[in-house]
């Protein structure tokens, strides 16, 4: 929950609630997820030459930031380097780029371009680990540190190239830590160079060090500190065509609820194509969840887990004196919100304004008159005006 005790240069992303993830790179030719070359066992002179291949022609990064802005999400993370090892940017530790390869492109630096251009902000994950290096690869034994030392030098040059040649960077996400050992990684000289770099940077715990926020991995496990979950619009990580277990409108909301009602963030992955084209699966959905934020947003951005119980129809938020009851499911034209420690001053259906009559009986708010069906197909949100800050009523 946002306090005085979070920094105020975290308080935009705490603010922001819903991002975009892009996982993007060699992974996207074979369609096939970003773990194949590992599971598969596949040689690394064998996927190398994906790059060969790896043209984007229709990668227009301004496109992809106006989908994110057209479904309510307010700050992106691109994968810049992932455990392959190749770099979407202009790399000078290595060959092994798009700028160097058949793209002959910095990706990066259009990306970048775009956000900046189109005021989102945004950011970079960025994998320390690369399959490349000896050692990599390996799941239980851990071989000597000098084993590890060129892997952990690239990583430090790297990241002070995204760092430094893309304009602000509002976010660094680190994954693929291995072995987990922030002394072996010298995770805080790592992250100290990126802060004098980018005063304002943003970084996640997966170097090894708490930092500014954590990310549990498709699942939602509230922490006491800013969090955020990373969820799939399907099953995988990067384009995979034969994933069609793409999640609906309402499983994405349900997320973005769920998370928010408990305090964090919601950043869900997209997984453009090898020409660089988001899957028509997704943007649909996306539009979906899109038209409820525009008419809904006040639900979600700013807004923070609420002491009211509202499990009984879904889940609640709040902002300032302002509870919201976002109803997930629809019990008719009554409902009873229990545990209000505040006098209800006003009660309407957030989309339309349309007012709610109720009444009140000690902390018992009993919501009535309303619409037999549910309003919104989705989440029906229900805001209520309380004198105070919102607290729960004592238990008897």
């Amino acid at each position: 929950m946002s306090d005085g005790t979070i920094p105020e240069r975290i308080r935009w992303w705490q603010d922001a609630r819903f991002g975009m993830f892009i996982h993007w790179g060699l992974f996207s030719v074979h369609g096939m997820g970003v773990w194949h070359e590992f599971l598969a066992h596949v040689r690394k002179a064998e996927h190398a030459k994906l790059a060969d291949e790896f043209n984007p022609r229709h990668y227009r990064p301004r496109e992809w930031v106006a989908v994110a802005q057209d479904a309510g999400m307010r700050y992106m993370v691109l994968t810049t380097r992932n455990h392959d090892g190749y770099c979407a940017f202009d790399s000078k530790t290595t060959d092994f780029t798009s700028v160097r390869s058949a793209a002959q492109r910095d990706l990066v630096a259009e990306y970048a371009e775009a956000c900046h251009a189109m005021g989102v902000r945004m950011g970079f994950y960025y994998s320390l680990l690369d399959w490349r290096f000896p050692g990599s690869t390996r799941d239980s034994i851990r071989g000597p540190d000098e084993m590890y030392a060129a892997m952990v030098e690239q990583a430090h040059e790297q990241v002070r190239e995204l760092m430094s040649n893309y304009g602000t960077v509002d976010i660094l996400w680190y994954d693929g830590m291995k072995p987990w050992d922030p002394v072996l990684w010298r995770s805080a000289e790592l992250n100290g160079m990126a802060r004098r770099l980018q005063p304002g940077i943003i970084i996640n715990n997966r170097a090894g060090l708490p930092e500014d926020f954590g990310t549990p991995e498709q699942t939602i496990t509230p922490e006491s500190r800013p969090w955020e979950a990373c969820y799939t619009t399907n099953g995988m990580w990067g384009y995979c065509p034969a994933d069609t277990t793409w999640k609906t409108p309402r499983e994405i909301l349900g997320l973005l609820i769920t998370c928010v009602s408990q305090g964090g963030n919601l950043i869900l992955n997209v997984g453009p194509d090898r020409d660089g084209l988001f899957p028509r699966e997704a943007v649909e959905r996306l539009r979906v969840v899109g038209a409820w934020m525009k008419a809904n947003g006040r639900a979600i951005y700013g807004a923070t887990a609420s002491p009211y119980y509202g499990r009984e129809v879904g889940w609640s938020t709040q902002r300032g004196c302002t509870v919201y009851v976002l109803a997930a499911r629809w019990h008719g034209p009554e409902t009873v919100i229990g545990w209000c420690g505040n006098r209800v001053l006003a009660a309407r259906l957030l989309a339309t304004g349309e007012e709610v009559w109720f009444e009140q009986e000690g902390d018992r708010v009993c919501l009535s008159d309303l619409p037999r069906h549910a309003p919104d197909p989705y989440v029906t949100v229900i805001e209520l005006d309380v004198e105070g800050e919102p607290r729960r009523s004592d238990p008897e």
